[in-house]
């Protein structure tokens, strides 16, 4: 272990988090997003950095609770709301009446963030959007979530916010999965979602960042603002080259899978145990792979002997072929090994031959790499068990992000919330409750 992994490994590991100061202590975030995982997100993140997150639900809790694959759920609670709701207190309340939004304006007034998913021009009809309740809290930065932003020919859509929407919207599924060949459409040549409400993510963690940008605005200032963030918009941003490309183009790029119209090789491949991914970035890392796999002459093969040559697709369909020929004997660590040990002996480009094994999930949880690093936490719950949690990605020496808590029922904190916080009575919290404000 070098000197610099050493002290890195010491000065931000996880396990000592507790032991130093958070990034942002004493920052309130109401979190008021029923049925919606980007708003999740956005609070967790600011949740796992030290501001208080109060999340405000239905009276009959977040719908969100009960999103269970395969009808897996803990408690009564899904899982997705399990591994999310990290680092909160849990307040219900009714919007539907003057009185129950006039306590959300009273906890408005004691915070410093609201991170919402709801209609924003809705909450300004209700007065408790970002115009009237900046208008008392000035300092207020007002996170609005939604698919298609809050100004726009479709701002004035009625439609709940999903991530499936924004995916759609966004255009990315049209350039994912397999591409069309000749023939009929098959049930696989299809335009393919990304990843796991990859929209919803996307869209909570842009918008934690616009806040934190926010916030560091008002630090200067002493002003809030509104931010406003599209589910889809924010996934377009995941386009990278492809939107200046249909620009400069005249042409929508259509779906390659897993082939490249930039670089080739620069793909998964088959192999004995599963698959692996291979890349060989410039000419020099080329002829490194080709000499490893055994095929130095296909450096001088006119279909390959140059960048823009190795990507026209026939050309990338018949090297795939030759790459597989070679991999589909070996394992993925065997193919490792012999790339590590040519390159090993190289230097500059020449060395830039990439691989690696595409884990299934149970792979990644046993590799020694991640857990060494802390990237998942077991953390022992009393009403929910012991549960395995994504660890906060972010390792720093600090003000380290860190998991404190997790779900808890809806509404746990309300008497802890509306006695301590807005002063009620006990009395009048039971009142409230019984008659469903609360």
């Amino acid at each position: 272990m070098s000197d610099f992994t050493g002290w890195a490994r010491n000065a931000t590991d996880p396990a000592r988090a507790a032991s130093k100061p958070e990034a942002l202590p004493g920052l309130r975030v109401l979190e008021v997003c029923p049925g919606h995982f980007g708003g999740m997100v956005a609070a967790s993140m600011l949740g796992e950095f030290g501001a208080e997150v109060i999340k405000v639900e239905p009276p009959g809790g977040d719908p969100a609770r009960t999103y269970a694959p395969e009808g897996i759920s803990i408690g009564g609670t899904g899982l997705p709301f399990l591994s999310e709701a990290r680092n909160r207190r849990f307040a219900t309340l009714s919007l539907d009446s003057e009185e129950g939004r006039g306590i959300f304006r009273a906890l408005a007034m004691a915070a410093d963030v609201i991170v919402t998913s709801e209609s924003a021009a809705g909450m300004e009809t209700m007065g408790i959007g970002y115009t009237a309740l900046s208008a008392e809290n000035p300092g207020l930065v007002f996170l609005s979530l939604s698919t298609y932003g809050s100004f726009g020919p479709d701002a004035s859509r009625r439609v709940k916010d999903s991530d499936i929407l924004c995916q759609a919207l966004s255009g990315a599924p049209h350039i994912v999965g397999e591409p069309e060949g000749a023939g009929p459409p098959k049930p696989h040549e299809a335009p393919t979602r990304l990843g796991n409400w990859h929209g919803w993510f996307v869209e909570g963690l842009w918008g934690a960042f616009g806040v934190l940008a926010a916030l560091n605005f008002r630090e200067a200032t002493g002003k809030g603002q509104f931010v406003d963030v599209s589910g889809a918009e924010a996934l377009m941003k995941f386009a990278d080259y492809n939107i200046t490309w249909m620009h400069t183009a005249g042409r929508a790029r259509e779906r390659v899978g897993n082939f490249d119209p930039a670089v080739f090789p620069y793909t998964y491949i088959r192999c004995r145990d599963g698959h692996t991914f291979m890349a060989a970035y410039n000419d020099e890392a080329f002829e490194s792979l080709m000499t490893i796999i055994g095929r130095p002459e296909l450096v001088k093969d006119p279909r390959f002997a140059a960048p823009s040559l190795r990507v026209r697709m026939e050309n990338e369909k018949a090297l795939l072929s030759i790459l597989e020929e070679w991999s589909g004997n070996l394992t993925a660590d065997e193919i490792l090994k012999a790339v590590e040990d040519y390159t090993s002996k190289k230097s500059g480009p020449g060395a830039a031959v990439v691989t690696g094994r595409v884990n299934r999930p149970l792979e990644t949880l046993s590799e020694a790499n991640w857990r060494e690093r802390g990237c998942f936490a077991n953390v022992a719950d009393p009403v929910y068990g012991d549960l395995l949690l994504a660890a906060p990605p972010w390792k720093m020496t600090g003000t380290p992000a860190r998991i404190k808590s997790v779900c808890r029922p809806a509404g746990a904190d309300n008497r802890e919330i509306y006695c301590g916080l807005l002063g009620l009575s006990p009395a009048e919290v039971d009142s409230l409750s019984k008659r469903g404000i609360i």
